[in-house]
C-alpha cells in the first residue's frame, strides 16, 4: 500500500525520510539517555499505586498474572523493536501500520495513541499536584498542575536534548528507588535484615491461600496488570531522535526483558511475600508503603510520596514529548492539520503546545465535569493501548514478510518463533478483550475505546479514500 503525504507547512522541513526517519528532527538523543528512558518507562506510578488494587483481588497469585501480562508485553516489544530498528521513525508503530496496513491504520492507532497520552498527561499532573498540597494545604491543585505543565511545556520546547536529560534524571531516580526497595525486601525475605525475621511462606499461603479469590481473583489482577505496563513505546518513538536510532532501539528492546522481570514481577514477589495480602494498607496507601511500613523505616509514607511523585512527574514529562512527535509524524504524512506539523530548530513546537493545553484541558474538565465528561474520557482511552498492541502484532506480521523479501538486512532485531509468537499474543490480545467485556468494572472502558477507535477509523478510510481519489 503506498504512503500518503503532503508538503509541510511553508518553512517548516517536517518530512518523512524514505528510511522512515523524520529528516526535521535532530538527533540529540545520547545512548544514555535513550538507555534510561527505556529503563525508567518501565517503572510507572501505576507500579507504585495501582498494583495494590490488584494484589487485593488477586492475592499471592498477583506474581503470575504480572509474569503472564509481562511476556505478553516482552512479545509486543520485540515486534516494535523488530520494526523500528528496520524502520526508525518518531511516528513508532503509527507508521509501521500505515505501510503494513494502510494510512487509515496509521491515522487511528496513531491519533487514538495521541489521545490518550494528552488525557495521562492531565491524569499524572492532578496526582502530581495531590501530593503536593498534602506537604502545603491550602494550596490549589490547579495552580500546580499549571506549574508543572509550564515546566515540562519549556523542556519539551527547548530541545529534545534537554527533554533528555530531564528524564534521564527523573529516570535514575526512579531505578535508585526501586533498587534499594528490591534490595531491602529480599534481604528481609533471607531474615538477614536487622531486627526483622524471615517471614518464609506464610504471607503466600495464609488467608485463603495463593489464590484467595480463585480465577476470578486472577483475571481482575491480570487486567490490572496489563495497563500497568503502558510507556514502554516510548522509546521506540524517541529512538527516531538519537545519536544511532537502529542501534539504540536495537538494546533498548533487548534488555527490556530482564527490567520487566525484575521490577514488576520481583516486587510483587517481594510484597506478597513480606505483607499479607489482605492488608488494609496495601491499597489505601499503596503496597510499596505497606512494605516499607512492615519493615519499620520510619517515613515510609513520605518516602514513598516522594517516588511516586518523580514517577508522575516523569511520566508527564515522557508524554508531552511523545504526544508532540506523534502529532508531528501524522501531520508530515498528511494525516493532521498541517499548522500542527510546523517544526523549529528540530522541535515541533506546535504540537508540544497542542499536547500540552489538550492535557490541561483534561485537567480543568476533571473539575468542571467530575461526574460525566470527565469519566467519560477516562473510559475512552481506557483500552486504547491494547488496540496500539493489536495494531503492532498485525503490521509486524505483514512487515517481516516484506523485508525477508526485499530487506533482509534491515532485520538487526528478530522476532522470537515468527509467526507462531506474535499469533499467541494476537490471541491473548482478545483474550483480553473477552475477559474485560466480563467484568463490569472494565466493560465500560472496553466499549468506550471501541467507539473512540470505530470513529477513527472511519474518518481515516474516509481520508484515505479522498487522498486516492485526488492521486487517481
Amino acid at each position: 500500500m503506498p504512503r500518503t503525504s503532503v508538503p509541510p507547512p511553508t518553512g517548516t522541513p517536517a518530512v518523512t525520510s524514505a528510511n522512515g526517519t523524520d529528516s526535521a528532527l535532530t538527533h540529540g538523543l545520547k545512548q544514555r539517555h535513550l538507555s534510561m528512558i527505556a529503563l525508567g518507562g518501565v517503572i510507572g506510578a501505576g507500579l507504585f499505586v495501582g498494583s495494590g488494587a490488584g494484589i487485593a483481588a488477586a492475592g499471592p497469585s498477583i506474581v503470575i498474572a504480572y509474569a503472564c501480562s509481562g511476556l505478553l508485553v516482552m512479545l509486543v516489544m520485540r515486534m516494535l523493536g523488530e520494526m523500528s530498528a528496520a524502520n526508525p521513525a518518531s511516528g513508532s508503530f503509527s507508521v509501521h501500520a500505515e505501510r503494513a496496513i494502510g494510512p487509515w491504520a496509521g491515522f487511528t492507532a496513531g491519533w487514538a495513541f495521541w489521545v490518550l497520552l494528552c488525557v495521562a498527561v492531565g491524569l499524572e499532573g492532578i496526582g502530581a499536584a495531590k501530593i503536593v498540597t498534602g506537604w502545603l494545604p491550602g494550596t490549589p491543585e490547579w495552580a500546580w498542575v499549571a506549574l508543572f505543565m509550564v515546566v515540562f511545556l519549556g523542556t519539551n520546547l527547548a530541545s529534545v536534548t534537554k527533554f533528555g536529560e530531564f528524564e534521564f534524571w527523573f529516570a535514575a531516580l526512579k531505578v535508585v528507588a526501586i533498587t534499594l526497595f528490591l534490595v531491602l525486601g529480599v534481604l528481609a525475605v533471607l531474615g538477614v535484615l536487622p531486627d526483622t525475621d524471615a517471614p518464609g511462606t506464610a504471607n503466600l499461603s495464609g488467608a485463603g491461600g495463593f489464590m484467595p479469590n480463585g480465577s476470578e481473583g486472577l483475571v481482575i489482577g491480570l487486567l490490572a496488570s496489563v495497563f500497568a505496563y503502558g510507556g514502554l513505546e516510548t522509546v521506540t518513538i524517541a529512538a527516531a531522535e538519537s545519536e544511532n536510532p537502529v542501534r539504540g532501539v536495537a538494546k533498548a528492546v533487548r534488555t527490556a526483558m530482564w527490567r520487566i522481570a525484575l521490577f514488576y514481577v520481583g516486587s510483587m514477589a517481594v510484597i506478597v511475600t513480606l505483607v499479607p495480602w489482605d492488608d488494609p494498607k496495601v491499597v489505601s496507601v499503596g503496597p510499596f508503603y505497606a512494605a516499607l511500613d512492615h519493615l519499620g523505616i520510619s517515613g515510609a509514607a513520605e518516602i514513598m510520596n516522594v517516588v511516586i511523585l518523580v514517577a508522575l512527574l516523569s511520566a508527564m514529562n515522557a508524554n508531552i514529548y511523545g504526544a508532540s512527535r506523534m502529532a508531528c509524524s501524522l501531520v508530515a504524512r498528511g494525516q493532521g492539520p498541517m499548522r500542527l506539523g510546523r517544526v523549529s530548530s528540530g522541535v515541533p513546537r506546535r504540537a508540544v503546545l497542542v499536547s500540552s493545553v489538550f492535557g490541561f484541558l483534561c485537567v480543568l474538565l476533571s473539575y468542571w465535569r467530575p461526574d460525566d465528561v470527565f469519566p467519560w474520557l477516562l473510559n475512552m482511552t481506557g483500552a486504547v493501548i491494547l488496540v496500539v498492541w493489536i495494531f503492532i502484532a498485525v503490521s509486524q506480521l505483514i512487515l517481516r514478510a516484506r523485508l525477508e523479501r526485499e530487506e533482509p538486512q534491515k532485520l538487526v532485531v528478530r522476532m522470537w518463533l515468527f509467526p507462531v509468537l506474535t499469533v499467541v499474543a494476537l490471541v491473548a490480545m482478545a483474550g483480553i478483550f473477552f475477559l474485560m467485556l466480563r467484568q463490569p468494572g472494565t466493560r465500560d472502558q472496553l466499549l468506550a475505546t471501541g467507539a473512540l477507535t470505530a470513529v477513527l477509523i472511519v474518518i481515516g478510510a474516509l481520508r484515505q479514500r479522498r487522498s486516492a481519489g485526488a492521486g487517481a
